[in-house]
């Protein structure tokens, strides 16, 4: 199975406009277009009744005392876990295409609605949910795409895989709401086959200028 998209170059760096962060101009970040990314697929296995995608950054930092502060940097070799950005089960096969903001335009505070989806598929919560959850005016259930929004002043660059599976079920076995680690225990035993493409992104200003 193959994996592509018009977006960016495979491993680049991912335009903004897909971003749920862009720089503010002033060494921080402000909110994005936020638009999904163009994903297509072929050479679909045999036997294939559904598509999983799954989004993940696995450069989030697991200690927030130091992220989007003036005058530090957080550190390259802080401990690092996943960031879900987006959860879709349930997607047709066919057409073996996700068009450019076909699931995403701009981000949506205290987030876009779901798990019910485009095409009869559906969406599981991503990681901005868990994020946003002591902020009175963001708290939410954040479901579908929300593109990157790294640290402002991490000193790692980001990347982030967009892996999408081939399963033998027209339908995932979850019920209700349900997120990333959610898919990953549901897709054991079932996947016939995966693909990846991946990009990086920062909003650090240093990194930005050394390019």
């Amino acid at each position: 199975m193959k994996l592509w998209s018009d977006s960016w170059t495979n491993g680049d760096r991912i335009p903004a406009r897909y971003a749920a962060g862009r720089p503010d101009g002033a060494g921080r970040a402000t909110f994005g277009d936020n638009l999904n990314p163009h994903l297509a697929w072929s050479e679909l296995p045999e036997g294939t009744r559904s598509m999983v995608l799954v989004c993940h950054d696995f450069d989030a930092p697991t200690e927030a005392g130091q992220v989007n502060r003036d005058g530090v940097e957080v550190p390259a070799d802080l401990e690092r876990t996943d960031f879900f950005h987006w959860v879709l089960v349930d997607l047709p096969p066919r057409p073996m295409v996700i068009g450019e903001g076909e699931f995403s335009r701009g981000f949506v505070p205290r987030g876009k609605p779901g798990p019910a989806a485009p095409n009869g598929a559906r969406h599981g919560r991503n990681d901005y949910t868990r994020w946003f959850a002591e902020d009175a005016a963001m708290a939410g259930d954040y479901f579908g795409y929300d593109g990157p929004f790294p640290p402002w002043n991490d000193s790692l660059v980001h990347h982030y895989v967009f892996t999408l599976y081939a399963v033998a079920l027209p339908r995932l076995p979850l019920q209700g709401v349900f997120d990333g680690l959610d898919v990953r225990r549901a897709l054991a035993g079932r996947v016939l086959a995966e693909a990846t493409y991946s990009g990086t992104y920062t909003l650090n200003r240093r990194l930005l200028e050394e390019g």
